[in-house]
């Protein structure tokens, strides 16, 4: 049988409001105390929405995390970068993999 699993992401395409703290934020931290949860940072995927400034895409990674983290995403539970993913190397520890 497979462990209960929640594999979840979100695009770092500017900052987060109420509609992310309703929609996905409030689920993920009930969510973290139920299952093991495993919370991605889709990076690649802005590149489809913002390719022409990739430069922003940086500070967008850290401002949603930070906003994960206050709203109570604790810190036990993983969470990876999908441009940072190394799926294939031996010693990786991403929750990607």
């Amino acid at each position: 049988m497979f462990a209960d699993r929640v594999l979840s992401g979100m695009r770092p395409t500017g900052s987060l409001h109420l509609g992310h703290y309703h929609g996905v934020l409030k689920n993920w931290v009930q969510m973290q105390h139920e299952f093991e949860c495993l919370f991605f940072v889709a990076d690649w995927h802005a590149l489809t929405t913002h390719y022409d400034t990739p430069q922003i895409i940086e500070q967008s990674v850290w401002d949603m995390v930070v906003d994960w983290l206050a709203a109570g995403s604790i810190l036990r539970t993983r969470r990876c970068s999908s441009s940072r993913a190394c799926l294939n190397t031996p010693s990786c520890t991403c929750c990607c993999r």
